[in-house]
């Protein structure tokens, strides 16, 4: 996630590294590597120089305490500024009424439908009675890919004959959910050019009966400052009440987060990436801009792990790390649940300084294949007494998981330090070691 612009910032950082202060040379020449940064990563242009000015002009106005390096100031200022520039705070969805109507719009191809499976799943495991919509009567795939994600995630999906029309199929699908007890409903509608008059007209008729409390529109990340002008034209017909971004795990250059909040003037309530249904965030501005300052956003990743760790389960594993009893089947249990937790190399850019050193490493779920197939070609004994592991099993293991006895000697090897670290840890006693020891499980 804005890898290519988060290089470009720490480049642009570099040339005040060593400096002894603020300067008028040594920031305008910083400054302008931050613009060209920005427009690089397709940022509008009025709103690059917009935010640099302002940066510069912070930079040359602020006192500066000696014991703050000018590279570290310029790094606090550009992250407030990119806070800003993003919305300031988070904004919430709004919930009220009853049923709660959510409607869904967006480009064709923006990701739409699954993002209205993401939301749903999101809401139901807030405890709400959700209930999707399939108003795209234009692509039966639509419909079938609806009634897929309601499957998945356990939701009901409402759904009438295609040749009826999308206002009455909602009109009909909000008062199923009344008389079905349905506090949410997610209404799922064609996706639509914004230069398709006839069925902007529809998605503007849609509104106007459903009353939503909700209108989220729906950007292709991946398309940059094109997703932005759309945003604006829907926008001017629509008065959506937020901005959710998809795809967020492609190459994406970050043109359409940063710029969107100051041209249209709605704020961004979503982002998502990937197409797990669980891979769907709030967007917090000052979190996102530390992560493109690869600042890290523990946080969001604590969240996150609370979110898709079982507490009970939780709570065992921490029994078994007391009584140093943590074996492979632990250890593969873990792995399933990090893997539920979304992309991999983004978890790991959420720890702060690991973005950078993540840069050039491909990271995605298959890294955990090998892993997976050698503690499964173990037995139940070997799982929980790897030191049982001679020549041999080791073989065997290799043999059986397709893999070589140097990658089953390199897991044990791992697995044993891992195990004395916990053991360690265990010595330091009290809350500091159990805190440190469960970040992901707690």
């Amino acid at each position: 996630m804005f890898d290519s612009l988060s290089s470009k910032l720490d480049n642009a950082f570099k040339t005040l590294k060593g400096q002894g202060q603020i300067t008028e040379v040594n920031v305008a020449t910083t400054v302008k590597e931050i613009r060209r940064a920005l427009i690089d990563a397709d940022v509008n242009y009025k709103v690059a120089k917009e935010v640099t000015d302002k940066i510069k002009e912070e930079a040359l106005g602020r006192k500066v305490l000696i014991a703050v390096k000018p590279g570290q100031l310029l790094t606090k200022i550009v992250q407030e500024e990119l806070t800003a520039l993003m919305g300031g705070s988070q904004s919430d969805i709004n919930l009220q009424g009853s049923p709660n109507i959510i409607l869904i719009a967006g480009l064709q191809g923006s990701g739409k439908t699954t993002f209205s499976g993401k939301l749903a799943n999101y809401l139901k495991k807030q405890g709400r009675q959700v209930m999707l919509t399939a108003c795209d009567v234009y692509r039966p795939a639509a419909i079938d890919q609806l009634k897929v994600l309601g499957e998945q995630t356990g939701v009901e999906v409402y759904t009438e004959p295609e040749n009826k029309s999308p206002v009455e199929i909602a009109k009909n699908a909000i008062r199923y959910a009344k008389e079905n007890g349905k506090a949410t409903v997610i209404i799922d509608t064609a996706g639509r050019l914004a230069v398709d008059e006839a069925m902007m007209n529809e998605i503007e008729a849609l509104k106007i009966a459903v009353q939503p409390q909700e209108t989220l529109f729906v950007v292709d990340s991946m398309t940059g400052q094109d997703a932005v002008n759309t945003a604006k034209t829907f926008n001017d017909r629509l008065d959506f009440n937020g901005i959710v971004l998809t795809k967020l795990d492609g190459d994406t250059r970050g043109g359409a987060a940063l710029s969107i909040k100051t041209v249209v003037d709605k704020p961004i309530k979503f982002i998502s990436a990937g197409e797990k249904m669980e891979a769907l965030e709030l967007f917090y501005p000052d979190r996102m801009s530390q992560r493109i300052l690869g600042m890290g956003d523990v946080v969001s990743l604590v969240e996150k792990a609370q979110q898709t760790f079982d507490e009970e389960e939780t709570r065992k594993l921490q029994k078994k790390i007391k009584k140093n009893q943590f074996d492979l089947e632990d250890f593969l249990s873990q792995l399933q649940q990090i893997k539920k937790m979304g992309n991999i190399k983004d978890l790991m850019g959420m720890i702060p300084g690991m973005s950078k050193a993540m840069k050039n490493i491909d990271v995605d779920d298959d890294s955990f294949k090998p892993i997976e197939a050698i503690i499964r070609s173990m037995t139940p004994k070997e799982r929980n007494m790897p030191e049982i592991i001679n020549g041999s099993r080791k073989k065997r293991i290799a043999k059986g998981s397709g893999t070589s006895v140097q990658e089953v000697n390199n897991l044990l090897k791992q697995f044993a330090d891992m195990r004395k670290m916990m053991k360690a840890m265990n010595k330091m006693g009290g809350k500091r070691a159990m805190s440190a020891m469960n970040m992901f499980g707690k």
